[in-house]
């Protein structure tokens, strides 16, 4: 298993200490993509910094692969897909269900969930990878990095460099937090104000690692954000908040979250449809190319080593062993329950839920992964999707034995079976970009699916403590009990409020239907200005412009300013591709700095019972704290991407 030949000799490829370092990293990343999954509503693809980090170490180690290299990559970059589920699981808190988060079922519904979606994207592999011409922009760069990184001594300083930008980014991002944890610098500017008969405002909270995965998404996104917030901000609060008596700042908090919010998720609920109605055609074509492989397959075509796929018995055989599992904890979840004397029906709901929708969204995520990358692929969308058309058979099937006001059991059971489907998209979204990597390296494609199994198995671990740590410490916004210093988790509370909505009855239909016709507006935009070669204008990005708080998306949008200056910059380097990678790894290392002080902490904060006690300033310091904390996010950006630049050209 450890070694393949080439040329005579025995090549490293899926090694125990590519195992180990691929492990430990998917540990760092899926506790930092929690973090920002939840403050933001935004993770990170975690495969370049895997790449950069594998490279850097195993040279140090010696005798290592590119193929062996590849390998740490694949597990690493489980970690951003298997942490996308603070998208959904936090929303069973939100709705009063849970009140901590309980490990082993949590795990095991990351695992489950996670290790179908490997399976499901085995058969994908040849319709959407090999016979496909789907760009795959991250896995093409995780190749080149990898032949760049290995080829020579060159390389090796590259991947030092790499490491070294890395971790000053980090050392940044967690500088800055520790500022604002003592109170030395504010967490937040923040202004509202009277505006056309109501109220508006702006506001930004100060983190790095928000400028960081603005960056990471690109000015594309970033224009289409910012038009979402000038419509939430300056159009729809006051228009809703027009007349209504009150404090501005209590108006416009109560206005954005109990209204202006639906607004967006009606809109991000046309940009998915839309999305996956667009996309149709191929996935029909990528169906037919994957039975076409089987028919080959069967009548005995030999197959290259860097073409052999886990064995179809086996996709077969672990896809059903999920299941076990997977049944016995929606027969858990519902026991003391009005659902549990149907449990039959239950079963067969929920199987039948998680198949037919799991396996079309895998597809759908499979797809847009190749087609826009990773970190652009609408998977909040598909989970809108999926908690719609979950709230709705739910209520069709088991609603009329149940009053409105008795409901709780429903909405958490309509939450639960979308986990199992969320898991499979976000792992077949992020696997095809592997093997996509894999294909043009030469990797051995079984070892890469056993690889992202154990991925998913590692963040699936730690995930729940992460998750508990930040419930007990921070807790989620709309959750009971939750304080000033809740994280908003964007995409669980928008879930539940849909699945409280259909199921209570509830929902503020109206207002998503104003977002609905916001979002057919904006695919028109989108499609015309596709036509004319001009750019695109990302209908979900949008959305999520209307549907997140403006303290979230300023920060964000200005990084996306800050990475499209840094990219246009890199173009007058010696070596634009290696400058533009260097800004990746900046900002990935800003984006971690940040996430791994958020839960020290966190932690602290549990030690402490009190985050005022960690403050070192007197009372009547939070003026002074917002100009300090301008200043030095400021002089931080400044010099990490001065020296960076320098780092560049001092490479080139």
């Amino acid at each position: 298993m450890a070694e393949r030949i080439e040329a005579g000799r025995a090549v490293p490829e899926m090694t125990l200490r590519a195992l180990i370092i691929g492990g430990l990293l998917t540990f760092v990343f899926t506790a930092a993509n929690v973090y920002f999954g939840l403050r933001v509503g935004l993770t990170f693809s975690t495969a370049i910094p895997a790449a950069v980090i594998s490279m850097a170490i195993l040279r140090t180690l010696g005798g290592s692969s590119m193929v062996e290299n590849n390998i740490v990559q694949t597990i690493g970059s489980a970690a951003g897909a298997v942490a996308t589920m603070v998208f959904v699981l936090p929303g069973l808190v939100i709705v009063g269900w849970w009140t901590r988060i309980p490990y082993w079922e949590t795990m095991l519904v990351c695992a489950t969930g996670g290790v179908l979606g490997v399976m499901l994207s085995v058969p994908m592999r040849r319709a959407l990878v090999i016979d496909s011409d789907l760009p795959y922009p991250e896995g093409v760069a995780g190749a080149e990095i990898l032949r760049v990184g290995m080829a020579d001594a060159e390389g090796a300083r590259e991947n030092k460099a790499g490491l070294t930008t890395i971790m000053w980014g980090a050392a940044a991002g967690a500088f800055f937090y520790l500022l604002t944890a003592i109170r030395v610098a504010a967490s937040e500017v923040a202004r509202n104000f009277k505006f056309a008969g109501g109220v508006s405002g702006v506001a930004g909270s100060m983190s790095l690692g928000l400028f960081a995965i603005g960056h990471l998404i690109g000015l594309t996104t970033g224009i289409a954000m910012l038009a979402g917030v000038i419509t939430s901000r300056f159009v729809l609060l006051p228009w809703l908040s027009f007349g209504v008596p009150g404090a501005i700042d209590d108006v416009a908090g109560t206005i954005f979250s109990e209204q202006v919010r639906f607004v967006g998720a009606g809109a991000m609920a046309i940009a998915a449809l839309w999305a996956l109605i667009r996309i149709m055609g191929s996935i029909m074509r990528g169906l037919a190319g994957i039975a076409a492989t089987a028919r080959a397959r069967r009548e005995g075509a030999v197959i290259d080593i860097t073409e052999r796929d886990l064995p179809g018995a086996w996709v077969l055989g672990v896809s059903a062993l999920m299941f076990g599992p997977i049944l016995y904890l929606v027969w858990q979840f519902v026991q003391g329950g009005p659902l549990a004397g149907s449990i039959g029906a239950v079963l067969l709901l929920a199987l039948a839920f998680i198949v037919i929708v799991g396996v079309f969204t895998a597809v759908v995520t499979g797809y847009m992964a190749g087609l826009v990358g990773t970190s652009n692929s609408p998977v909040s969308g598909v989970g809108i999707l999926s908690i719609l058309i979950a709230s709705v058979l739910v209520a069709a099937v088991f609603g009329a034995d149940v009053a409105p006001d008795q409901r709780a059991p429903l909405i958490a059971f309509a939450l639960f079976i979308v986990s199992f489907v969320f898991g499979i998209a976000i792992v077949a979204n992020d696997n095809l970009q592997d093997l996509k990597t894999g294909q043009l390296v030469g990797s051995t494609p079984w070892k890469q699916q056993v690889a992202l199994i154990l991925g998913v198995v590692a963040g699936s671990l730690v995930l729940p403590p992460v998750l508990q740590l930040l419930a007990d410490n921070f807790g989620f916004l709309g959750a009971p009990g939750a304080g000033p210093n809740a994280l908003a988790a964007p995409q669980a509370s928008l879930f539940a409020a849909i699945a409280q909505g259909v199921l209570g009855g509830s929902l503020r239909w109206d207002l998503v239907g104003i977002g609905a016709g916001i979002g057919v507006v904006i695919v028109i935009i989108d499609e015309l200005l596709g036509k004319t070669g001009k750019g695109r204008f990302p209908p979900l990005a949008v959305g999520m412009g209307i549907y997140l708080p403006v303290s979230l998306v300023l920060p964000t949008v200005v990084g996306t300013v800050i990475g499209h200056v840094w990219n246009k910059m890199a173009l007058t380097t010696a070596r634009p591709e290696y400058t533009v990678r260097l800004g990746v790894l900046l900002a990935t290392g800003l984006v971690v700095g940040d996430s791994l002080m958020g839960l020290a902490y966190a932690g602290a904060v549990g030690a402490l019972g009190d985050p005022e006690r960690l403050s070192v300033v007197p009372e009547g310091f939070a003026p002074v704290s917002e100009w300090i904390a301008i200043a030095a996010l400021i002089v931080l950006l400044v010099g990490v991407y001065a020296r960076t630049k320098g780092q560049a050209k001092r490479s080139g």
